[in-house]
């Protein structure tokens, strides 16, 4: 029997919420397999297509990944900072930003469809 979209949806944030570091589509399919060995990728990439629309995960454009969001910014920016040493990603609330960045691509006319900035380096404890 399938699952519902939903469930599945609620299924992939757990898989997402107990990593410490960001999954690749096909990491959180392995996840997956091990209780429902017949789900097929497409089936993941619905759904993390649907929790990024939702603003309840965030793709990592660089890395190819996904972590869940952790912060409420509707109307905000998040700001993802990625220790390249251990992977640790961290969500900050970038609002202030909005504006600066909205009147850099106005002369352009560009609508933005979504906003989030990666800025990668090192972590506390790894520059320690």
């Amino acid at each position: 029997m399938r699952k519902q979209a939903a469930t599945r949806q609620a299924d992939i944030l757990s898989v997402l919420n107990a990593s410490v570091a960001p999954l690749s589509a096909y990491q959180i399919l392995a996840k997956l397999r091990r209780d429902d060995p017949d789900i097929a990728p497409p089936t993941v990439y619905r759904a993390l297509s649907a929790l990024t629309e939702q603003g309840r995960a965030h793709k990592l454009e660089s890395l190819k990944a996904f972590v869940p969001c952790r912060c409420d910014h509707h109307k905000s920016l998040p700001v993802l900072t990625i220790c390249e040493d251990c992977g640790q990603v961290d969500e900050h609330d970038g609002g202030s930003l909005l504006p600066i960045l909205s009147a850099m691509v106005a002369p352009g006319a560009f609508r933005a469809a979504r906003h989030v900035v990666e800025i990668h380096g090192q972590c506390g404890n790894c520059a320690a």
